[in-house]
């Protein structure tokens, strides 16, 4: 037989997660209206979530709830007293990003099983292996892989008792996952919060290419694929759509769960995906997951392409046989959406009654026979019963009869369960008897322990308030805060010779097959710390950790969990790189217990509100990048194809190693976005002015370490009106205490922002 695949299904409101129970998803992914990554979803309420449960297990369907977001410091307490109540539920499993969260359930919440979001960006065998370490069971695989690297990482997964989960239909997004910042920057409006405004989807003014949206990526759908996934190991295939609609999800989940059920029964896998079509769709692509990324991967329309399909196989794209095809789709979806309006209708999360039978008489136990609809079960006390007493007996103590009233009351705690006491009946117990209170307590605790499924209750956690301490604290006086700077070529060396900062070395995100350059520049210039790029996949992983193993550097910034677990493991020391997303005293804690981490970037993405309460942990440094070009976004697409066009329909090898080509995009707001394609990198898109933020400095004395600008080659409209040198002066004189020197920079680095330090996230 078969082993079979999870079906996982989107979740986005009440009616979303019925249409999903009857289309016969396996899992269930949904969001409550905080903490989770789909705020333009409606989400649920908490106090639906479990009555949502016991539905989804009534059909043998699970329940993941989505706590994937970056946490900021002042909800840590809203965020304990969740997980409290979700650890005495009967969740099957919570979905994660923030290193802090991760922590936190590993450490203190043991009980839940923790999901890796697609946020965390997770591509290496490296990445696989750290997750494990903060006691990951599953990990959603970043959308960009192809099968080979698919099968690769899922068996590093099973041998590290990690389950696998990949994304096989719905909204691709241009940008690799967690580190896409276009919407933080422009509105205010951040994608690793679940506020995401969509600007890839955008009209721009119309390119050379003569494309309005080019940035547009068709919808993705492995629907053909499904034999190569199984092949690869995949434990789940999940559905992307928390903000659709509950006739869409109904559609799309029925579809492949009619593909499953024919290739366990060994019937052909049916190729008519038409279905899909008749519901919210971009037109569909399978490259990535093929391994072919190429220019149809986009088109030129964000809307419904339902309509123009159908059309297209009509042969009718007039006016008027267009909107024919337009009224037949509408009134297919009516249909749909009044079938399962009738399907879902019955379906209900208000909580089961239990009616609670009381049996007893003096000198022998008390009995209690609960039933539910499904079952009965009984418990006794462990003490006797005896006579209640009144205040007038010899020892002037009294003692409460058991009665309807007292009882309800000391049972009122089982309606913080999936059930609520319909009747308490008492025909069978003997007046005037009493029992010990700690003895009705030990039942309570008992009943509920067989209607929560065999668990025991657990007790609110309280996790330890984490102690400010500055660099005063750990005997470092503030003028030693240092400058660092980052470079990216040899021809920057000559810098060494003229400043006392410390040189960070970027490296690409992919090697040519003889990477020894790297090897021999980091012997050659043991001063010089490797910084390590956030996207490293498969033999460019691989490559990155044999340098570190070859050159044993002195320490490095990452900006890679993979090469974080390599660098621990290797004992080779380790800062996290500012695209890690760190964003919290936890997640400090986290890199530094678990990983030996000794610094970390402070995410740019933060405010100065935001900031001002993180705590770092002993003999741990922070560091913040004050200056440098603002990444907007990575992407393993070609960014040039839909702008300027390339000979080249597809991206290969040499693409990657090999083409440096810049252009730009300019929304219909008049903003210019810089497309840079440098030598060995994954195409990225910059904003149109530098981030410059002395402001932090002087807020935070004694917070950081180390300040660091990037000087590396990016072209955007931000000028620089002296040579790197004398930049480097100029911050060096500033953090030295000359603050005049602040003004210099503003007049050598011009038009610069700082508007992420003053929205946050």
């Amino acid at each position: 037989m078969k082993r079979k695949i999870e079906l996982l299904a989107p979740g986005g409101d009440l009616d979303s997660i019925k249409a999903a129970i009857v289309a016969g998803a396996d899992a269930i992914y949904c969001g409550l209206n905080k903490f989770n990554a789909r705020n333009r979803a409606t989400n649920i309420e908490l106090e639906d979530l479990r009555g949502i449960i016991s539905l989804a297990h009534r059909h043998d369907c699970q329940i993941f709830l989505t706590i994937n977001i970056l946490i900021v410091e002042s909800e840590f307490k809203a965020l304990v007293a969740l997980l409290n109540s979700l650890v005495n539920s009967n969740i099957d499993g919570v979905i994660v990003q923030d290193f802090g969260l991760f922590y936190l359930l590993s450490k203190y919440f043991k009980t839940l099983k923790i999901h890796a979001s697609t946020q965390v960006t997770t591509h290496n065998e490296g990445q696989i292996k750290f997750l494990r370490k903060l006691s990951v069971t599953r990990v959603n695989l970043s959308r960009e892989l192809n099968l080979n690297e698919i099968k690769a990482l899922a068996l590093v997964g099973h041998d590290n008792h990690i389950e696998s989960e990949v994304f096989v239909h719905g909204s691709n997004c241009i940008s690799f996952s967690g580190l896409c910042y276009i919407s933080s920057v422009h509105e205010g409006k951040s994608g690793n919060r679940g506020r995401c405004s969509q600007p890839c989807r955008e009209q721009y003014l119309t390119t050379p290419e003569g494309m309005n949206f080019p940035l547009n990526l068709k919808d993705n759908s492995a629907f053909n694929d499904l034999e190569a996934l199984y092949a690869a190991g995949v434990d789940s295939v999940k559905i992307e759509g928390r903000v659709k609609k509950f006739h869409y999800v109904y559609t799309v989940v029925s579809a492949w769960r009619r593909l499953l059920d024919d290739f366990y029964n060994s019937k052909d896998s049916s190729t008519d995906d038409a279905d899909l079509y008749r519901v919210f769709n971009r037109d569909f692509t399978n490259s990535f997951l093929q391994g072919d990324i190429n220019k149809d991967m986009y088109i030129d329309n964000p809307r419904d392409n339902s309509a123009q399909h159908y059309a297209e196989i009509a042969g009718c794209l007039t006016d008027e046989g267009l909107d024919q095809v337009k009224k037949e789709l509408h009134d297919t979806k009516t249909r749909i959406i009044m079938a399962v309006k009738d399907k879902i209708k019955e379906l209900s999360i208000a909580k089961s009654p239990i009616r609670i039978s009381f049996t007893g008489a003096s000198g022998g136990p008390l009995k209690v026979l609960v039933t539910t609809v499904d079952s009965c079960f009984e418990v006794s006390s462990d003490t006797t019963l005896v006579p209640a007493r009144d205040g007038s007996s010899r020892s002037g103590t009294s003692t409460r009869q058991l009665d309807h009233e007292s009882l309800k009351q000391r049972l009122g705690s089982l309606h913080e369960t999936e059930y609520f006491i319909e009747e308490l009946d008492l025909n069978a117990l003997q007046e005037g008897l009493f029992l010990p209170f700690n003895e009705l307590t030990s039942i309570k605790k008992r009943i509920i322990f067989v209607l929560n499924g065999a668990k025991e209750k657990i007790e609110p956690i309280e996790i330890p308030q984490l102690r400010e301490r500055s660099l005063r604290d750990q005997g470092v006086h503030e003028s030693t805060v240092s400058l660092s700077v980052l470079i990216s070529s040899r021809q920057q060396l000559e810098l060494c010779s003229k400043t006392g900062a410390e040189l960070f070395f970027q490296l690409p995100n992919c090697f040519k097959a003889d990477y020894s350059e790297f090897v021999e520049l980091f012997i050659e210039n043991p001063q010089i710390t490797p910084w390590f790029p956030a996207v490293l996949i498969g033999k460019d992983y691989t490559a990155a950790v044999d340098i570190l193993k070859r050159a044993r550097p002195k320490r490095i910034v990452t900006n890679n969990t993979g090469i974080a677990y390599a660098a621990c493991e290797l004992e080779i020391a380790w800062i996290a790189g500012p695209y890690l997303n760190t964003v919290n005293s936890f997640s400090l804690l986290c890199l530094k217990e678990e990983f030996n981490c000794s610094g970390a970037f402070i995410s740019n993405e933060l405010s100065q509100r935001q900031i001002k309460n993180i705590v770092a942990p002993q003999d741990f440094k922070l560091y913040y990048s004050i200056y440098h070009p603002i990444v907007l976004m990575t992407s393993r697409q070609c960014l040039v194809h839909q702008v300027e066009g390339c000979d080249k329909r597809r991206i290969d090898e040499d693409c990657l190693r090999e083409c440096t080509r810049s252009s730009s995009i300019m929304n219909l707001k008049d903003v210019p976005l810089f497309i840079d394609k440098s030598v060995g990198c994954y195409h990225r898109i910059f904003n149109d002015h530098n981030f410059l933020n002395t402001e932090i400095v002087c807020d935070f004395p004694g917070m950081f370490s180390s300040f660091c600008i990037d000087l590396t080659d990016i072209e955007t409209q931000t000028e620089v009106e002296v040579d790197r040198a004398r930049i480097i002066e100029g911050f060096e004189s500033f953090l030295n205490g000359n603050f005049d020197s602040k003004q210099e920079l503003e007049k050598m680095i011009h038009p610069t922002t700082n508007g992420q330090y003053k929205k946050g996230i």
